[in-house]
């Protein structure tokens, strides 16, 4: 039986703990057949020192949901996930608020994985269009 989706998003909250993913409070808040959602707040610890969200910390927080997205639709009981590129284009800068970052398919392969994340403000507005390339490898290699 498949999980449920208040049991995908506890499982990704609970491995968030004492790692990058908790230092930003990213939270995961979302689930579908072939989606995961994720949240940051806007604070002081996630600005550039002109005062708005840092594109740093944009990415962490789309390379985190793609990367998520990859690991509870694939087969992670043999293989392991990894990133091997991401690239982000910063439409609009946030100051205050939360951000938010969809992750969906452009390719589930089995070996390559392919995601469009976009990063929008409370208002649904376009704040960054993100790409994530993950890999598949066999734990036992």
């Amino acid at each position: 039986m498949s999980p449920t989706k208040d049991q995908i998003m506890k499982a990704a909250n609970a491995a968030c703990k004492d790692t990058l993913m908790e230092t930003l409070q990213i939270e995961f808040v979302d689930a579908g057949e072939d989606f995961v959602i994720a949240k940051m707040p806007v604070t002081k610890r996630v600005y550039q020192p002109d005062g708005v969200l840092h594109g740093g910390a944009t990415a962490a927080l789309a390379e985190t949901v793609g990367s998520f997205a990859a690991h509870i639709f694939l087969d992670t009981t043999n293989f392991f996930v990894r990133g091997i590129d991401i690239s982000a284009k910063h439409i609009k800068s946030v100051k205050e608020g939360f951000v938010y970052a969809k992750a969906t398919f452009i390719h589930r392969g089995r070996t390559m994985q392919v995601f469009n994340i976009e990063v929008t403000d409370g208002d649904q507005q376009l704040i960054s269009s993100c790409k994530l390339t993950t890999v598949s490898l066999p734990k036992n290699s």
